[in-house]
């Protein structure tokens, strides 16, 4: 049977009246730039990012990807205890000291992987760094690499190299041309105004943000009369940081056309929404898993779906950015 251009059979006009009724299921997919995961919710660097066995433990609990602890060139002991410390009225302090084995010996350990979506966190004071690490990973499956540019409380990296543009620069494009897998640059709050790094790091080449990291801190013992962080400064994480993220995430949406994941206070589906309204496009989780354990992941994945279902949208995607609309 044909039909006349221009011209509706019955059947055509039943279904247009019928389609506003029909509700498609939600899905929980989303797409960071090149990065596609299956969940929006993933785990933050720092966190229990240390070992494929809880990576494979934190993907079947609902986490859409996991995020290594920063690595460097070579092992790093960290700093001595006391290095964690319980805010009052929620939240964490921590100076670890980006303790960890070193590139060479964790890519060993996650060469076998499989399934899990990994993103290496890197952590270094020039582009060499970066550079020799990424080729560590050459025969491991990973899905990106987060550079580490916002540490508070190690000197020489962090956010001592976020803090400069020209460095920023020379690291994003050193690693973008050692490497055809997705890049992101993990940016905090230090003496350069963060989106000046956003900027310089868009500028050369990055694939996403994630934001933030940690923000500097400290407490002091009363009784002691001292410092309690054996570093005496350290980085504040957890739900007092979150208006701060949120903020962070809104405006760099706002400036710059890039991918964004949000990080920093998350530990409810309401938390999420609001990053994918400020302009994220996915979620990391880090103090929250400390609190809640790895429960958290699949109950923030149900409400974001329930949310999805009232609000009637299909994707991810539709959330992304609708706090910035007038």
């Amino acid at each position: 049977m044909t039909f006349k251009k221009g011209t509706r059979t019955s059947n055509q006009l039943l279904y247009s009246k019928l389609c506003p009724l029909i509700k498609v299921e939600p899905s929980l997919e989303t797409s960071i730039g090149q990065i596609q995961l299956k969940r929006p919710v993933m785990l933050a660097s720092g966190i229990l990012g240390i070992s494929l066995d809880v990576f494979n433990r934190l993907h079947r609990s609902g986490a859409g990807a996991v995020v290594t602890k920063s690595l460097s060139t070579e092992p790093w002991d960290g700093y001595p205890n006391p290095t964690i410390f319980s805010v009052k009225g929620g939240g964490w302090m921590n100076a670890v000291g980006l303790s960890n084995p070193g590139a060479a010996n964790f890519a060993k350990m996650i060469e076998p992987n499989k399934d899990v979506p990994i993103i290496v966190s890197m952590v270094g004071s020039i582009p060499e760094d970066f550079e020799l690490m990424i080729k560590e990973f050459e025969n491991c499956k990973v899905t990106a690499y987060e550079l580490n540019l916002s540490c508070p409380h190690v000197a020489k990296v962090g956010l001592e190299v976020g803090d400069d543009p020209e460095l920023v620069k020379k690291i994003v494009s050193t690693v973008k041309n050692t490497t055809d897998v997705p890049v992101i640059a993990k940016v905090g709050l230090g003496t350069t105004h963060y989106l000046k790094t956003v900027g310089t790091a868009v500028e050369s080449g990055i694939d996403a943000i994630t934001a933030i990291n940690t923000v500097r801190a400290m407490a002091i013992d009363v009784e002691t009369q001292r410092p309690i962080l054996s570093n005496k400064f350290g980085g504040l994480s957890g739900t007092p940081i979150k208006p701060i993220a949120l903020r962070c995430v809104y405006e760099i949406s706002s400036k710059y056309d890039i991918p964004i994941i949000g990080c920093g206070g998350i530990s409810t589906w309401e938390d999420a929404v609001e990053f994918f309204l400020a302009g994220a496009s996915g979620i990391q989780l880090g103090s929250a898993v400390g609190d809640n354990w790895i429960g958290v992941f699949n109950e923030i994945n149900d409400g974001i779906l329930q949310y999805m279902k009232k609000k009637n949208y299909s994707t991810i995607k539709e959330m992304v950015g609708l706090a910035k609309k007038s």
